[in-house]
């Protein structure tokens, strides 16, 4: 995709947000107003906070939908979106290697990205990864900073899929590649010069939905991944759960976003919000699923939905390690450049799944046997 230049404007925009990281925290806490914010006994990252009082200044706000809000159409919202992500990037982080390839999807072929590591043994484990959006938006580019630095700190192949969006492609289109991607990651593996044996799946937002979606699909056809690893999941449409009432405005991942990402995603579906591909968290069981890593951010609409699936994989007997970034807002993945905390934070997800794919090494039936 060739993407028209920045306009003077937003490059200007993105140096300011890139420069935010290299202030001090006292120096950002003073420019985002002087008074720290402190909601249900979590402070927000000072970082964030100058973040989110400097979109207000200049754009009205900062949100998931970005300035055009809502009531713009999916894909002038897609390409701002895009836009944006690109203009805040900043420097690629290095790898060993990243190829453009083809995988197949549910309803034909889908463009791909593997990232190779850059480290001696192997072979390493592989990630196939499916980026957040809302089910709407994003694609490999605006993931492509995630990806790499989840490969050069989690030291593995990272396979991030392109799956079809919404509304173009309303549910279950999502789910059906985000299936035929896992299971390709499994028959090919070897070929990618990854570890066959430790195939992971995960994503971010809507890519954690449709990672947990596929962990199960795979599961009950007898194909288990090694480790799902879900950075803010959305993973219950059926009820509304407190944090969405502490953080559904002034947090980027607005209400109107949510709604707005349901329109399109659901829209003449007919689809019940029950459906565990929907909502993974009403399965009918959770047992004998991948060990998971379940991550959120603390002030973010879907923290407590996040940390539900988390408790419930735990009942059901599924190894479990619960992170809550503590100062994050949803979508810190993407705010590596413009903010320390967050680029700490996608680094520790990195280790954490070294860590957990290193442990699924070692035992000999595959078990994830870290603290809760």
């Amino acid at each position: 995709m060739v993407d028209p230049p920045l306009t003077r404007r937003e490059r200007l925009e993105a140096g300011v947000a890139r420069g935010f990281s290299r202030l001090s925290p006292r120096t950002q806490l003073r420019l985002a107003g002087g008074r720290p914010v402190t909601i249900d006994g979590q402070e927000l990252d000072p970082g964030i906070q100058l973040v989110l009082a400097a979109g207000e200044r200049l754009r009205g706000g900062v949100s998931l939908t970005g300035p055009g809000g809502p009531s713009a159409a999916p894909t002038e919202i897609r390409a701002a979106s895009r836009r944006d992500a690109l203009a805040v990037s900043g420097a690629s982080t290095p790898v060993g290697a990243v190829r453009e390839l083809e995988v197949s999807g549910a309803a034909g072929p889908l463009r791909a990205r593997h990232y190779i590591p850059d480290e001696p043994g192997g072979p390493h484990p592989l990630l196939v990864f499916l980026h957040g959006g809302a089910f709407t938006i994003g694609d490999l580019d605006t993931h492509d900073e995630p990806c790499r630095l989840l490969c050069r700190h989690g030291g593995l192949h990272v396979l991030s899929v392109d799956y079809r969006l919404a509304p173009e492609h309303p549910f279950p289109a999502a789910v059906e590649d985000a299936h035929a991607g896992l299971l390709w990651g499994f028959d090919h593996a070897r070929e990618l010069g990854a570890d066959p044996a430790r195939v992971t799946v995960g994503g971010d937002s809507a890519g954690g939905n449709l990672a947990a979606v596929a962990t199960q699909l795979t599961a009950a056809e007898g194909r288990r991944a090694a480790l799902q690893v879900l950075i803010y999941p959305t993973v219950d449409f059926s009820r509304r759960w407190p944090s969405a009432d502490l953080f559904g405005e002034g947090f980027f991942l607005t209400e109107n976003d949510r709604s707005w990402a349901e329109i399109n995603y659901l829209g003449g579906t007919n689809a019940e919000r029950t459906d565990p591909r929907l909502s993974p968290l009403l399965a009918d069981s959770l047992a004998g699923l991948a060990p998971a890593i379940v991550v959120t951010a603390a002030f973010d609409p879907l923290r407590d939905e996040g940390e539900a699936y988390a408790a419930a994989l735990r009942a059901a007997g599924t190894p479990v390690v619960l992170r809550r970034i503590p100062g994050m807002i949803h979508g810190f993945i993407n705010m590596t450049a413009i903010n320390r905390s967050a680029r700490e934070a996608t680094v520790e997800i990195g280790a954490m799944t070294r860590a957990a794919s290193t442990l699924a090494l070692a035992a000999a039936d595959g078990g994830l046997t870290a603290p809760s």
